[in-house]
């Protein structure tokens, strides 16, 4: 039935990660032979391949597949091997029953290429991380004293909240702090809590013990996999308040019991967590408890969005062009500097993500090795941001109005983040507090 899957390496795996079907056209590269792989762990394979780590485990523990997935694995002969691959759970009457695996072995010409753009994967894969510290590209004052802050913070054992809007680089920062810490040879485990069911919360945090209800067994909750490392909880503003008080209860005593468990389980770990609103705001509207958000803010980490760090645009839009031109064999020019005014000038609601997300759109559509303003999306040059030429070109353009306009919209803007705190909002705005307030007065009528 594999048959039309003749040019990739398949692994099949029961739901405890035993192989059950196993193909490869590349055995002698893998040190492998197929009559010694059925019925052994997955994870026996390879010296870097661990539970922690293999996106199979992950695919059956999860359910979650994995599209691409760049790995380096080490033989038990000591051999490094490069591949992509991509994950899928199987599923059987709404169970998990194991999961399969579709793999090629990267061409030795692109091992280089690969190397350099992905090497934290093969680096760092196996504590669970895909970045560190040196992955954070950056030249503004703001983020090199974030970077001087992440490498003081690695060596303490705070809890660290960091806050910071979408694309901002939270999980980056997280995953930088673990691998600049002590614990980097251990497990960095993360979770999403928004993406949990309220429900399955409590098991998915803390496990469960074998008989608490219908079909349960006895099963590591993530609190337990990042034993000896560090758990990463992002988004934790989406926990109701009785998971709050037990999220809390877990970082006090630093030790959790399972469902229907009946006795505690001491917890090593670090904990991290992230939030994309600001934390003052969550406990006044009342979603987040007061006590929680004391707890988990022993050091504080705030990530300023792109529009803040100008003198990294350039930079970074140079390094995702250099990127995709490794990846995908081309050779387009740095960033012109008629679109680089306009990116200093767009708002960039989705931050670094975004920057990156409209330059590889680019390399999919330009035909010359330069990147011109006709290959960027219309909203970078939507009103609210840059004019157009062609209204630059207008007899009727009012270029005092329209700087008028600018300047309301990141006022206000500012002053609505700040929970209109006039001593905040003047601060981020680098103006007195009395000319705020004129010009505040001047646009809420």
């Amino acid at each position: 039935m594999f048959e039309q899957f003749d040019s990739k390496n398949v692994v099949i795996v029961n739901n405890k990660g035993e192989i059950v079907y196993f193909t490869m056209n590349n055995l002698p590269v893998y040190d492998l032979i197929v009559e010694n792989t059925i019925g052994r762990k997955l994870t026996s394979l390879y010296k870097n391949l661990h539970n922690s780590n293999s996106s199979m485990i992950a695919a059956i523990k999860t359910g979650k597949s994995f599209i691409n997935l760049k790995q380096g694995l080490k033989t038990q002969r000591d051999n490094l091997i490069y591949q992509v691959g991509s994950t899928y759970p199987l599923i059987d009457d709404g169970k998990i029953i194991g999961a399969i695996e579709f793999a090629d072995i990267v061409n030795e010409d692109n091992v280089g290429i690969w190397n350099r753009f992905y090497k934290h994967e093969i680096c760092y894969k196996e504590n669970g991380t895909c970045y560190t510290i040196d992955d954070i590209i950056t030249q503004s004052s703001r983020m090199l004293e974030i970077k001087e802050k992440i490498r003081r913070v690695s060596k303490t054992e705070s809890t660290v909240l960091i806050q910071g809007n979408t694309g901002t680089g939270k999980e980056l920062v997280a995953h930088s702090i673990h691998n600049c810490s002590n614990r980097r040879h251990a497990p960095f485990i993360s979770q999403n809590c928004g993406a949990i069911p309220e429900n399955l919360l409590e098991g998915i945090l803390f496990g469960t013990a074998k008989g608490s209800f219908t079909s349960a067994e006895d099963k590591e909750g993530i609190f337990e996999l990042a034993k000896g490392g560090t758990l990463f909880l992002d988004e934790i503003n989406s926990l109701s308040s009785v998971s709050q008080v037990k999220l809390l209860k877990a970082i006090e005593e630093k030790r959790i019991r399972r469902i229907g468990g009946t006795h505690d389980i001491p917890l090593d770990i670090r904990i991290i967590v992230a939030l994309n609103e600001s934390p003052e705001k969550l406990v006044k509207e009342g979603r987040m408890r007061n006590d929680l958000y004391y707890r988990l803010s022993v050091v504080q980490i705030i990530l300023p969005d792109l529009v803040d760090r100008k003198d990294d645009i350039e930079l970074l839009s140079n390094y995702y062009i250099e990127r995709y031109n490794q990846e995908l064999g081309n050779n387009v020019e740095p960033i012109s500097k008629e679109l680089l005014s306009a990116f200093e000038q767009y708002y960039w609601p989705g931050n670094i993500r975004e920057l990156r997300n409209v330059i590889e759109g680019c390399f999919n559509i330009i035909i010359r090795n330069e990147i011109t303003i006709e290959d960027v999306p219309r909203r970078i040059f939507e009103s609210k941001n840059v004019p157009s030429i062609k209204i630059l070109e207008s007899s009727g353009f009012d270029l005092k109005s329209y700087l008028e306009d600018h300047e309301k919209n990141i006022i206000l803007e500012a002053y609505k983040t700040h929970q209109n705190n006039l001593s905040l909002t003047a601060k981020s705005l680098k103006i007195s507090r009395q000319l705020l307030k004129y010009k505040i007065d001047k646009y809420i009528k």
